[in-house]
């Protein structure tokens, strides 16, 4: 039996990775952790039974120490509760699935107990991997990739020698507006860009694969990952999501992952890694799928890339820049006080007015979140 604490239960990885849990039986949720949303969250731990229940807003989890009094469950809140639930003295991996750079102290916090993270939070690699990967090899523990391209490349890499990676190739539907301009873009809605023509997700991934800024904080989260430079990584449009990501090696040879697009295979292979289990669901039919495009993408239109890849280049404490200029403008768009052209205008204006910190520590890092908030906000 497998012990496990799920940092963000009540969020699209975090349901689907219950529902890996359920399906397989052998696996015991010792923590759940979640935003505001009680209701969901009341219902997991009476499915599931953990030690400890964390709610961020603290309002919500007096509600909820009341709603599962009958249950032997320690409700707890705010950073100390996360970082409980993180530290779980039972879990042996911690999935951390939290939206945004909240979920940096949490992951170094489960690393430091010696527990493995399975990585849904890119944030934490995008921000904090200078920190992060060599934290992982001095307290000896595994950085499992459940993002579906990076689990992909993971996957790719099995049994081969880092040392001859040629070439990344990341993988990208190119979202619900590949092939038009930025002035065809100027009207987009909301319900628009929650679109997307192949994955199932939360709002603020949706909207990020959208702007190809998601692709962008995947191409330096595999900077860290697999430890490469940002020039041995391309991207790659993919429109149909079959396959996955590619790894180049010096030979020349080129080893892809292929699947379906479902979030549950990712989760599944970091949870029991190295074994793989059966997982049911659709199969490709290789006698119906006639072709596989590729395109370039398209760096011009779609800004939040090419602002990615200067942030990955210069590195220090303009990821974070980015990652929290972003957040900002997504949360902005979503309540619909900006438009959408303006999500990668605010990153711009926020990566040309900061001065960047080499090498900056979590609580500097921490400081230029903040720092970004406050100028566009």
């Amino acid at each position: 039996m497998r012990n496990i604490s799920i940092l963000g239960s009540t969020g699209s990885i975090g349901t689907q990775t219950l529902e890996v849990v359920q399906k397989n039986g052998d696996i015991r949720v010792t923590a759940l952790a979640a935003g505001q949303n009680i209701e969901l969250l009341e219902r997991q731990i009476r499915e599931f039974k953990p030690l400890i229940a964390c709610v961020w807003d603290q309002e919500r989890a007096k509600e909820l120490k009341i709603k599962v009094a009958d249950l032997p469950v320690r409700v707890v809140s705010g950073m100390d509760g996360l970082l409980e639930a993180a530290t779980e003295p039972e879990a042996e991996t911690v999935v951390t699935a939290v939206v945004g750079m909240i979920g940096i102290r949490p992951t170094i916090a489960a690393m430091e107990a010696g527990k493995d993270i399975a990585l849904a939070n890119k944030e934490t690699l995008v921000t904090a991997g200078h920190i992060i990967m060599p934290l992982a090899r001095e307290k000896g523990v595994k950085i499992l990739p459940v993002d579906s391209e990076h689990s992909a490349i993971f996957q790719c890499l099995n049994g081969e020698d880092k040392r001859n990676i040629h070439k990344i190739l990341l993988t990208a539907s190119g979202g619900p507006f590949r092939g038009k301009t930025r002035e065809e873009m100027r009207d987009v809605q909301v319900e628009d860009a929650l679109k997307h023509p192949n994955w199932s997700m939360g709002q603020k991934i949706t909207i990020d694969s959208s702007t190809m800024v998601n692709k962008g904080l995947e191409v330096m989260e595999a900077k860290w990952l697999f430890g490469v430079e940002m020039d041995q990584i391309q991207v790659v449009i993919q429109p149909k999501s079959v396959i996955h990501s590619m790894v180049e090696f010096e030979d020349g040879a080129v080893m892809a992952q292929l699947g379906t697009p479902d979030m549950k295979l990712p989760i599944q292979y970091a949870l029991y890694y190295p074994k793989r289990r059966f997982l049911p669901g659709e199969r490709l039919d290789f006698w119906t799928l006639h072709e596989i495009a590729f395109e370039k993408p398209d760096f011009r239109n779609f800004r939040g890339l090419s602002l990615a890849w200067r942030a990955g280049e210069r590195g220090g404490s303009l990821p974070t820049v980015f990652n929290a200029a972003n957040e900002w403008a997504v949360k902005e768009f979503l309540a619909r006080r900006i438009s959408y052209l303006e999500i990668t205008d605010k990153i711009e204006r926020a990566m040309e007015a900061h001065k960047v910190v080499d090498k900056p520590g979590v609580e500097e890092i921490l400081e230029v979140e903040r720092w970004t908030y406050e100028l566009l906000g």
